[in-house]
């Protein structure tokens, strides 16, 4: 990607994905666009782009995780900023969608939250949305613009390929996520199984109940699109165990992981927990079994291509 093929291209961070953004455009050669945030004491967010944008392809990074409700206010803001600006185009680049999780009204009297954030991005003027791992990948189909919708996948496959062998089993927490552990073990060369899980209420709590097929001598990772408190990784992996498996790790892509979560995975038997940058603004340092992998690559290529009006469909495969 060459620095002269993006001359009107700007790529601006929202607060909650600085890192993320900067190697985004380091990868595209290009500067981050100017931009600033201020949050006034009354809790009112103000944001304002400190260059000109006439005319040009815009895309504003920003992820939801922690504050998620003022995460996704300011998106909204930038947008309109952009908008207003006469940006040619506005993409919204989102590399962790939390409110994907609300994407069915399954109780009486429940807002359908999903479907709530696609309305407003689209009402405020996005052309595009960009993200990764929904939740529900039909939310898709919650905006009437273009989604692009990546796969961590890739990178996922890229780190564990040279430490896999015959003996290795991919794991899926819940049936849920049985296809997308079929397509992980499909480009490793290896089986999976399923384990069935069942959840009460909204305390982020999981009880294992079975693994569906046998691990008994296999090293199984567990694949799955976030983790909060990591409760369901370390339900699963003790489950794996009990069942006979040698070793468990794990790729999680988006690991949010507030508070004790990352004591929690430490002082379990998962051996390495394998997550994504999308999320940002930790406090404190992770332990040795958590491994952060970038999809910086893959987000700065879908740009890349976005802006050329190629094709991205190779950044969807495993």
């Amino acid at each position: 990607m060459d620095r002269k093929d993006h001359h009107d291209l700007r790529v601006f961070a929202g607060s909650a994905s600085p890192i993320l953004t900067s190697e985004i455009c380091r990868l595209l050669h290009i500067e981050a666009g100017r931009c600033e945030v201020k949050r006034f004491s009354e809790g009112n967010t103000f944001v304002r782009v400190l260059e000109n944008v006439r005319g040009r392809d815009t895309y504003v990074v920003q992820t939801l995780s922690g504050a998620v409700n003022d995460q996704f206010m300011e998106l909204l803001f930038w947008i309109d900023a952009l908008r207003r600006a006469s940006a040619k185009e506005v993409t919204a680049v989102i590399p962790f969608f939390s409110y994907a999780k609300g994407d069915k009204k399954d109780e009486p009297r429940v807002s359908i939250r999903a479907r709530v954030c696609a309305d407003c991005i689209e009402a405020t003027g996005a052309d595009r949305v960009l993200t990764m791992d929904l939740h529900a990948p039909q939310i898709q189909g919650f905006f009437g613009i273009s989604v692009d919708h990546l796969y961590a996948l890739p990178v996922f496959v890229e780190y564990f390929r040279p430490m896999v062998t015959q003996d290795w089993m991919v794991v899926a927490p819940d049936v849920g996520f049985g296809e997308q552990a079929r397509r992980f073990g499909r480009a490793l060369g290896i089986e999976y199984v399923v384990s069935e899980k069942t959840r009460t209420g909204h305390n982020e709590q999981a009880e294992v109940l079975r693994i569906i097929g046998d691990v008994q001598g296999k090293t199984c990772v567990i694949v799955d699109d976030f983790a909060t408190s990591g409760g369901t990784l370390v339900a699963t992996a003790h489950k794996l165990l009990e069942e006979g498996a040698t070793e468990v790790f794990a790729s999680v892509s988006h690991g949010l992981l507030p508070g004790e979560a990352p004591a929690r995975i430490q002082a379990s038997p998962i051996k390495q927990l394998v997550i994504t940058d999308t999320i940002e603004g930790r406090t404190g340092q992770l332990p040795k079994n958590i491994k952060v992998v970038s999809v910086a690559p893959l987000f700065a290529r879908a740009i890349h291509n976005i802006h050329h009006r190629t094709s991205i469909s190779e950044l969807f495969e495993s």
